[in-house]
């Protein structure tokens, strides 16, 4: 049997990340190649409870068909908080709850655009988003990523010169893969620039309540007067991967396309999953759980970067992240960092090539990704020394 696939399938690659994963759970490797949370930052015994609560007592609701727009209660709680933290939702605004933030962003290219249309992102970005954009057949055009975020020149440049531009993602927080934050200076910026070219913005916050360091930023979404932002919010990072609990706030005209694109896909997020997101921030300090996880992941950054400044060679660059879940380093330039990764697989400890995270996939990086979230502090220790260890060979 031949099988012909559509085109908008067919020349899409694996995720990178993904594909390294299977590798990374060979016995014996340390993984800093994870996107994961730490697995104990989960409050178990809350979700035990909260669970066997539900079930109990509302088994008729959670195992049930739900709305599509998601569960009523959790999503007066998600607007409620935003408003009145991140100063985030407008009069105008809706909230979808959807399958982790990964669906938000896949339904914001569906309802927006067609195929050829223009998708603006960070350089390097998300591979998640990349994939689900390259999914639609838009023309993908990333924007290089300086410290304090998005060049904005050059993201005047492609607005001006690019052709049916429909929306810009960013990752302001702790950004995916290189852990910057955007400046205060450059969010009013892209703002600015985004409603003087008649655009509008994806704003993905799936880390920035994980800051461990200096001062919170406003969100993009909280200067959002005109309608023209997207936000995508998770529960992935502070609670449970695992329970695939997302949203997005936007203009409700928008959030009623996306609402028809959930009733094609899944029809609405586990309602189970939902209600124990719901009772958690009802019945549980969440401020309280958020503070034990930076706590670990302040920690486990600084042990990261010391072992970093102990055995990586001085001409190798990393960033010192506030927040998140990621460090980036760069390898001199000309050096071949998927070579250096597989020298690295050889030795046990794994990373991800900077490839992955490339709008233009035909485009060259001597970067590489490590999670600190994820592995033991002694597998932090031993996996950085085995690095510098290969690095001292290679860079030679």
């Amino acid at each position: 049997m031949t099988y012909h696939f559509a085109d908008k399938i067919a020349t899409l690659k694996p995720s990178a990340v993904r594909e390294i994963l299977k590798s990374a759970n060979a016995p014996g490797m340390i993984a800093f190649s994870a996107g994961n949370p730490a697995a104990e930052s989960f409050p178990v015994e809350a979700i035990q409870q909260v669970t066997a609560d539900i079930l109990a007592s509302r088994s008729n609701v959670a195992l049930q068909y739900g709305i599509t727009e998601g569960y009523a209660p959790l999503i007066e709680k998600i607007t409620s908080r935003d408003r009145a933290r991140h100063h985030v939702g407008r009069d105008f605004d809706q909230t979808i709850i959807t399958s982790g933030a990964q669906e938000a962003i896949d339904f914001t290219a569906r309802v927006l655009c067609n195929e050829g249309d223009t998708v603006l992102c960070e350089n390097p970005s998300f591979v998640g988003a990349l994939n689900a954009f390259r999914s639609y057949n838009v023309n993908l055009v990333g924007i290089p990523l300086e410290s304090d975020g998005l060049d904005l020149n050059a993201l005047e440049h492609a607005l001006k010169t690019e052709k049916n531009v429909r929306f810009l993602y960013v990752i302001p927080n702790f950004q995916n893969p290189a852990g910057i934050t955007t400046s205060l200076e450059k969010r009013r910026a892209i703002y600015e620039l985004a409603k003087r070219y008649g655009i509008m913005i994806l704003e993905d916050n799936p880390y920035g309540e994980l800051r461990f360091a200096g001062q919170d930023v406003p969100a993009i979404k909280s200067m959002d007067e005109d309608g023209i932002v997207i936000y995508c919010g998770s529960f992935s990072k502070i609670l449970s991967s695992g329970l695939r609990v997302g949203y997005a706030t936007a203009p409700a005209a928008v959030v009623s396309k996306m609402v028809i694109a959930k009733q094609c896909c899944d029809v609405h997020t586990t309602l189970l999953s939902q209600m124990i997101a719901d009772e958690f921030l009802s019945n549980y300090d969440l401020e309280a759980h958020l503070q034990k996880i930076r706590d670990l992941y302040r920690e486990k950054s600084s042990c990261m970067l010391a072992c970093i400044d102990e055995h990586f060679d001085a001409r190798v660059t990393t960033t010192r992240p506030e927040g998140g879940l990621f460090l980036w380093s760069t390898l001199p330039e000309g050096c071949d960092v998927a070579a250096f990764a597989k020298l690295l697989l050889e030795r046990k400890v794994a990373v991800v090539p900077g490839q992955a995270f490339l709008p233009n996939e035909s485009d060259q990086t001597t970067s590489f990704r490590m999670n600190y979230s994820t592995p033991s502090m002694e597998n932090i220790r031993a996996g950085i020394a085995i690095i510098g260890d290969v690095m001292k060979t290679f860079l030679k």
